[in-house]
């Protein structure tokens, strides 16, 4: 009796996605392999790397490293790891770039909003005014032979709001493709990071929610790869006397923005995506255009408060 030999079926590529609550906001990962093993192996280590970030980042958590700085602001500097040391010396430098539209030590304020839609008192501008002075990233003294960071006013804090997120969606994009997803995507609530090649042998397809009605998409295009962050006030908001106040704070002046509606940016890095994104909208449609002309890769879509589209030109 003759043997037959018989050929490996080849398995088919599928998606696989996991959505979890982490840092606060919707994630989704999504991993494309025809092994499912390793699919969920790199989702799993995403989700650990993403965990991991915000333990390391977090204001809220007492024994964050963040959480230390802040509570010896104005006493001492504190030595922290190496990736926190990095990570804030590259916010100084986002500050610098966009002349302190983004600003990790200048969102005090928001602790006095709920930007929940039901307040009805707006803080004094008195408080404002006081908190807005405690922000200035050129307060954050930063030693590289120590390692140490250190906040030269009594009460002032960082927070990693505004880039945190775009950070934590590099570092899950790079443990997951060490574990052999070579396509996927990352999505931590806005700030999208996608790789590889999505299943239809097609580009990366985005949309932009309309502000005005975010289950229907005001704009869609593709990408090959890359990141795209969104960034707006129309989801979380203070409503008080009929008027709504994005939850986006100028820390030039402490009080929400107005102009932007949504500010879209287009970029290789999600950590700069983030950061620009709350830069431009802070900054307005001329200066934030202006902002973008001068940066090599980026781009941006903008939807103003006439919900008209604008995008940038290079």
């Amino acid at each position: 009796m003759q043997a037959t030999l018989l050929k490996p079926v080849a398995r088919q590529k599928k998606a696989h996605h996991y959505v979890i609550k982490l840092m606060g906001c919707r994630f989704v990962f999504t991993a494309i392999h025809e092994d499912p093993q390793v699919a969920w192996d790199g989702i799993r280590a995403g989700v650990a790397e993403t965990e991991r970030i915000e333990n390391l980042i977090s204001s809220w958590k007492d024994d964050s490293s963040t959480s230390r700085i802040n509570a010896m602001a104005g006493v001492a500097p504190v030595e922290v790891e190496q990736e926190l040391f990095d990570l804030i010396k590259r916010s100084q430098q986002l500050s610098k770039i966009t002349k302190g539209a983004f600003d990790i030590s200048g969102t005090l304020s928001r602790y006095y909003w709920k930007f929940d839609g039901k307040e009805s008192i707006m803080p004094s501008p008195e408080k404002l005014e006081e908190l807005r002075r405690l922000g200035n990233y050129h307060h954050i003294i930063l030693d590289e032979e120590r390692r140490t960071v250190f906040l030269k006013e009594k009460g002032m804090k960082i927070g990693f709001g505004a880039i945190g997120k775009g950070y934590a969606a590099v570092r899950a994009k790079m443990v997951m493709q060490n574990i052999g997803v070579e396509s996927g995507l990352v999505n931590a609530a806005g700030d999208l990071l996608c790789w590889g090649q999505p299943l239809a042998d097609k580009p990366w397809s985005v949309k932009i929610s309309d502000p005005e009605a975010p289950e229907r998409a005001l704009a869609e295009f593709s990408i090959p790869h890359g990141s795209v962050v969104t960034s707006g006030g129309y989801e979380k908001f203070a409503l008080v006397n009929g008027k709504k106040y994005s939850h986006i704070i100028d820390p030039r002046t402490g009080w929400p923005v107005e102009g932007l509606k949504s500010v879209s940016i287009i970029c290789p890095n999600p950590e700069l995506g983030d950061a620009l994104a709350t830069a431009v909208t802070v900054l307005g449609q001329e200066e934030g255009l202006a902002l973008i002309s001068q940066l090599k890769g980026v781009e941006c879509l903008l939807v103003n408060n006439n919900n008209e589209l604008i995008y940038s030109k290079k």
